[in-house]
């Protein structure tokens, strides 16, 4: 397969006109036959979600798009041995995770994980929405919240901060993360109940807020 350059990745671009319409199967297929036009439409059609699940895992912009343009190099180069045993977006978030997951581990730092500035209430709804991390104001208003979050979301096992990243930040359904995660649907039912109940234990108001 010749060399082809990677679109110039936009951090989250505004919406434009629709990508062209485009069946899944088929636009593999023009993948593996090496169509440039295809590598492109690919890049348009799912690089906000793979950027957006890499940032909520990662929390820095910047490792986010090198996330994004490793999973679709590597996607660009191993494209032919896709037999489709999951689809391609779900190749594509398990791509993803796996490699934000990776970095994580090699950086060992703290400032690991999603922004959800907001509390989960007894019944697992989230009661906002999560802050804009391109927003500096709503960075600085966040500020304690976002910190106390990192902490704890940075000690969940990595199967919770994976469903828990892909079901609030991307609105996966439980099918589809359990996809991702090669798992069931109880499992994931499991994860996000054990991920949930943590983080509702460690982020109650403290009597200086009540």
């Amino acid at each position: 397969m010749p060399t082809l350059p990677l679109p110039a990745f936009q951090r989250c671009p505004p919406p434009a006109r629709p990508a062209p319409a485009c069946p899944e199967a088929e636009l593999v297929a023009q993948l593996q036959r090496g169509s440039e036009a295809a590598f492109r439409l690919l890049v348009e059609r799912y690089q906000n979600r793979i950027y957006r699940t890499a940032l909520a895992l990662l929390r820095s912009p910047e490792e986010a798009e090198d996330v994004a343009q490793e999973v679709f190099v590597e996607v660009y180069q191993t494209i032919g041995r896709f037999r489709s045993e999951a689809s391609l977006t779900t190749w594509l978030y398990q791509l993803a995770t796996s490699r934000a997951l990776k970095n994580l581990r090699r950086a060992r730092t703290k400032k690991r994980f999603a922004y959800f500035t907001s509390l989960l209430s007894p019944d697992n709804r989230v009661l906002h929405e999560p802050a804009d991390h391109e927003h500096p104001q709503a960075q600085l208003e966040s500020q304690e919240q976002v910190a106390v979050l990192l902490a704890h979301l940075a000690r969940l096992p990595d199967q919770q901060q994976v469903a828990f990243t892909l079901r609030h930040e991307q609105e996966l359904s439980y099918e589809q993360i359990a996809a991702v995660l090669t798992t069931t649907v109880p499992a994931v039912e499991s994860l996000l109940f054990r991920a949930r109940k943590t983080l509702r234990a460690h982020l109650q108001p403290s009597p200086r807020h009540a």
